[in-house]
């Protein structure tokens, strides 16, 4: 099964992400802080990872970029990309919230089979 890592603060938006991934047939593991992603993504196999760019332990992305050293790709679902540089923005998918989860099942089965081809 595809797992994917859920970092978001907010436990209410965490909570509908996670179901909807869930219920898109993915196994998900949440944590709304930077430092507790690290540890997972240190320490569990992932294949995706979906983030918040604005975390209360930690800014821009950290955690994408974590994950792209390990060589996981990431999904970045935030209401600020405009603030972001055009570096970051190259770099990475985003979604920009708020998010229809129909298109954030989409978008990760998109990232998902990018990465098979």
């Amino acid at each position: 099964m595809t797992r994917i890592l859920l970092v978001e603060d907010d436990l209410d938006v965490c909570m509908v992400m996670e179901h909807a991934l869930i219920d898109g047939g993915y196994d998900v593991e949440a944590t709304g802080r930077v430092i507790a992603a690290f540890v997972l993504l240190g320490s569990h196999p992932y294949d995706l990872v979906v983030t918040d760019v604005r975390l209360p332990d930690g800014s821009r992305i950290e955690v994408a970029d974590r994950a792209r050293e390990k060589g996981i790709p990431a999904l970045i679902v935030t209401g600020y990309a405009f603030n972001l540089p055009r570096d970051d923005l190259d770099r990475f998918e985003f979604l920009l919230k708020p998010v229809r989860l129909r298109e954030l099942v989409r978008a990760v089965e998109r990232i998902l089979q990018a990465e098979l081809t």
